[in-house]
C-alpha cells in the first residue's frame, strides 16, 4: 500500500452535501453516503476534521440581507444552521460506528462541546472525527474562513474543499465546453483569478501559513483517498 502523504486533514463541505430535493433541507440518505466517504479515509489511518456550511438551511444574503435583515443576525442564523448540519453528520457517522465530536464556535452546550483547540487535537489523536460547527463564532466570516482557521489551529496538513465540481476551471464548464481545467494553481493565481472556490480571506490565510488546498468532487469515487495519498486529483492550490 502506498504511503500516506497527509495524516491529518480538514474537510470543508458545503451544506448542499447533505441537501435533499432542490438543494434544501437535510436528506438522511445523503448524510449516510457522506459518512461512508469519511469512514473510508479514517480507516486508512487519517485524522479527519470537518467544517460544513449551512446553505441548505439558510443563506444569509438571499434569505436575510436582501430582505433588510441585519448582517449580524443573518450570520448568527447561518451559524446555527451549520450546527444542525453538524449534528446530522455526527449522527450518520456514529450510527456506522465512528466516534464523533461536534465542537462549536458559539456555545450550545446541550448538544455540542464548546471549541477548545487542545481538546479538538486530543479528540483527533484518539481517532475521533471532529466536526466544527458555528463557523468562527463571529459574524462577517464565512465557513471557508472558519475552515482555514481551524485547519491552522489543529495543525492540519491539507485543507480539502469538496464540492460538486471536479477541479478549478477558468469559466463554468457547464456553460463553456472549452473551459480550461487546472491541475495546479499558486495561491496568487487563485486570488487574482477570483476562482470562487474559497473566499479571499480564507485563501490568503492558507497562503500565509503555506497550507495546501485541494479542490475535488466530493462524489467522485476515491477522490478523498487520492488526496491523502498525494495522487493527482482535482486542483491543488499551493505555493
Amino acid at each position: 500500500m502506498s504511503e500516506l502523504k497527509y495524516r491529518r486533514i480538514l474537510l470543508k463541505l458545503g451544506g448542499e452535501a447533505l441537501a435533499g430535493e432542490g438543494g434544501f433541507g437535510i436528506n438522511p440518505r445523503r448524510a449516510e453516503e457522506l459518512a461512508h466517504k469519511v469512514i473510508h479515509v479514517v480507516n486508512l489511518g487519517v485524522q479527519v476534521a470537518i467544517v460544513i456550511g449551512g446553505g441548505n438551511i439558510w443563506r444569509g444574503k438571499e434569505d436575510g440581507l436582501d430582505h433588510g435583515m441585519e448582517r449580524v443576525t443573518a450570520d448568527h442564523m447561518g451559524m446555527l444552521a451549520t450546527v444542525m448540519n453538524s449534528l446530522a453528520l455526527q449522527d450518520a457517522l456514529e450510527r456506522q460506528g465512528l466516534p464523533t465530536r461536534v465542537m462549536t464556535g458559539i456555545e450550545v452546550r446541550a448538544v455540542a462541546e464548546p471549541y477548545i483547540q487542545r481538546r479538538a487535537v486530543r479528540h483527533l489523536e484518539k481517532g475521533r472525527v471532529v466536526i466544527f460547527g458555528a463557523g468562527t463564532g463571529n459574524p462577517y466570516f464565512t465557513t471557508d474562513t472558519a475552515a482555514s482557521l481551524r485547519a491552522m489551529e489543529i495543525d492540519a496538513e491539507a485543507l480539502v474543499k469538496a464540492t460538486k465540481v471536479d477541479a478549478v476551471y477558468d469559466s463554468d464548464p457547464k456553460v463553456n465546453s472549452h473551459a480550461r481545467r487546472f491541475s495546479h494553481l499558486t495561491y496568487i493565481d487563485a486570488l487574482n483569478m477570483r476562482v470562487g472556490v474559497m473566499d479571499s480571506t480564507a485563501m490568503a490565510m492558507c497562503m500565509d501559513n503555506d497550507l495546501p488546498i485541494y479542490v475535488v468532487n466530493l462524489w467522485q469515487e476515491g477522490a478523498l483517498e487520492k488526496v491523502v495519498y498525494g495522487e493527482p486529483v482535482g486542483t491543488m492550490i499551493s505555493a
